[in-house]
C-alpha cells in the first residue's frame, strides 16, 4: 500500500524515481536545460541557503508540473485551529483531560485538515519561536485536497486508526505505535479507514532531529537506520472539478485551486524529507543498580533551542521495559519541573496512573507545577517487592516536553468538553508517613 525505505542516517542524502520512470531523476546535475521525460525541476528547502553544510535542508522534485500553478489563496474557515494565546488566562493547574471525542460520520464529515484542534501552545509563528500542540479527530478522507504547514514541522502521532498518507515524495502508511514527521512545507494528503484520532506536535522553529547520546557512546534509543523515507509513486491525474491545495500561513488557512493533482514528483533526491519510526525499534537505556534515570534518556526526537541543553521541544517515549533498581521508588517521582509536559497515551495503563490517564487522552503539567504517581500507585509501589519485573508491557504512553510556558486554549479548557475536572483528587489521599522516632536500621 506504501512503498518505503530505510534513512542510513539523520541528514543523510536520498534518491528515489518512480519505477514505471527509469532515469527520471537527472545525473550529474540539479537543474538540467531540459530534466528527463519533459519534467520540471523544484527545490523545496527547509534551510537557508548559507547554512552549515551539517544543517542545510534542501530536497529536489522532479515533477509533472510545478506546484506554482494554482489560482490566488483565499481565508477559509478556521475551525478549532487557533494561535491566539491570550483568548484565555493562564492556569497552573494540573490539568488531564478525557479521551479527545471524534465525530461519528452520521453527525459530520470531519477530515484531518477540519478536525485539527488546538490544545495547548506558546510564542509567536511570524518571529518563528514556539510550538502548538494539537488534536486531530477525523472519520473521513482528504479528497482531491492538500495540505501544507508554512509555519513550521509537524509530529503525527496516530492514537486511533492508521493513516494513508501521501506526500510529493511518495506514500507512508502510518499505524498507531508508529510516528510521522512531516517537515515545513511538504504537500500532503491523509486518507483514513475508520474513525481516526491522534495527537500533532508542531514547531515553529528548527527542525526534529535525533538527541546526541553523550556518554551513552554510539549505540542506543532511536537508531537511525530505524527511520523510513517513502519511494517516488507519481499520480498524473487532471482534476477538471478542482483540487484545493490549503496552505497554513502565520496561523491562518488559506486555500487555492488548482486542476492537477500536485502528488506528481516523479523522482526526487536531498535530504529534506518526510519521515516515519516504529516507536517498538527504541533500544531503552536505564538503571541496573538504584535510583530513577531522567525521563530525558527516553528521547526520540528533539529540536533544540539556541540554549545549549535547552530545547525547543523533545518527542519522549516511555516503552516497555525492564525494572530492576534496587532500594528505589520505582515509578516517576514528585517532581517540579522548569519545562512543560504534556502526555498521551497511545495504548494501555500507564504505569503512575492506572486509572483516569486514558488513551486518547492527554495531561499538561506546567512549567513548576507539582505532579507525579496517584497515591495508589504510590501505596503500592512503597510496598513492592524488589524484584526484576516488565513495566509497561501492552503499554505506550509519550510525552510533548518545551522549554516554553504553553497556555491552554479555550477550545482545551472548555469548548472539548473533555477536562477532567477530578484531576486533582487522585493526590488527595496520600498519607503522612512521618515518623520522628524512625532510625537508620528501621525498614
Amino acid at each position: 500500500m506504501a512503498s518505503l525505505k530505510y534513512m542510513s542516517g539523520f541528514g543523510n542524502e536520498f534518491s528515489s524515481e518512480d519505477p514505471g520512470c527509469p532515469g527520471s531523476l537527472p545525473k550529474g546535475q540539479n537543474n538540467p536545460q531540459v530534466a528527463p521525460y519533459g519534467l520540471y525541476a523544484e527545490q523545496l528547502s527547509g534551510s537557508a541557503f548559507t547554512c552549515p553544510r551539517y544543517s542545510n535542508k534542501r530536497s529536489w522534485l522532479y515533477r509533472i508540473l510545478p506546484s506554482v500553478i494554482h489560482k490566488p489563496f483565499a481565508p477559509i474557515p478556521q475551525g478549532n485551529l487557533s494561535y491566539s494565546w491570550d483568548e484565555i488566562g493562564p492556569d497552573p493547574n494540573q490539568l488531564r483531560w478525557l479521551p479527545f471525542k471524534i465525530s461519528k460520520t452520521s453527525e459530520k464529515k470531519v477530515d484531518f485538515v477540519t478536525g485539527l484542534h488546538t490544545l495547548c501552545g506558546a510564542g509567536d509563528i511570524r518571529s518563528r519561536c514556539g510550538l502548538a500542540i494539537h488534536i486531530y479527530a477525523c472519520n473521513t478522507s482528504m479528497e482531491n485536497k492538500s495540505f501544507y504547514n508554512s509555519d513550521g514541522d509537524l509530529l503525527l502521532v496516530p492514537q486511533k486508526g492508521n493513516l494513508l498518507i501521501n506526500t510529493e515524495f511518495g506514500k507512508m502508511l502510518v499505524e498507531p505505535n508508529e510516528i510521522c514527521v512531516i517537515q515545513q512545507g511538504m504537500q500532503f494528503t491523509l486518507q483514513v479507514f475508520e474513525e481516526s484520532r491522534g495527537y500533532v506536535l508542531e514547531v515553529f522553529a528548527g527542525h526534529f532531529e535525533l538527541p546526541d547520546l553523550g556518554p551513552i557512546g554510539a549505540n542506543g534509543l532511536a537508531n537511525p537506520r530505524d527511520f523510513k523515507v517513502p519511494v517516488a509513486c507519481y499520480e498524473d491525474r487532471q482534476v477538471p472539478s478542482g483540487f484545493t491545495v490549503i496552505s497554513k500561513f502565520q496561523g491562518k488557512l488559506f486555500a487555492a485551486q488548482q486542476n492537477f493533482s500536485p502528488f506528481n514528483v516523479v523522482a526526487w533526491h536531498g535530504n529534506y524529507t518526510p519521515y516515519k519510526y516504529n516507536l517498538q525499534d527504541f533500544m531503552v537505556i536505564n538503571t541496573v543498580s538504584f535510583d530513577h534515570a531522567d525521563p530525558s534518556i527516553f528521547t526520540v526526537l528533539t529540536v533544540k533551542s539556541t540554549r545549549p541543553g535547552v530545547a525547543v521541544a523533545d518527542f519522549v517515549i516511555f516503552p516497555p521495559r525492564w525494572g530492576v533498581a534496587d532500594h528505589t521508588f520505582r515509578p516517576p517521582y514528585y517532581h517540579r519541573n522548569c519545562m512543560s509536559e504534556f502526555m498521551g497515551l497511545i495504548k494501555g495503563h500507564y504505569e503512575a496512573k492506572e486509572e483516569g490517564f486514558l488513551p486518547g487522552g492527554g495531561s499538561l503539567h506546567s512549567i513548576m507545577t507539582p505532579h507525579g504517581p496517584d497515591a495508589e500507585c504510590f501505596e503500592k509501589a512503597s510496598k513492592a517487592k524488589l524484584e526484576p519485573e516488565r513495566v509497561a508491557d501492552g503499554t505506550m504512553a509519550f510525552m510533548f516536553e518545551s522549554s516554553f510556558n504553553m497556555i491552554v486554549t479555550k477550545w482545551g479548557l472548555e469548548a472539548c468538553n473533555c477536562l477532567d475536572k477530578s484531576y486533582s483528587n487522585c493526590w488527595q489521599p496520600l498519607k503522612r508517613h512521618f515518623n520522628p522516632k524512625w532510625k537508620p536500621n528501621d525498614k
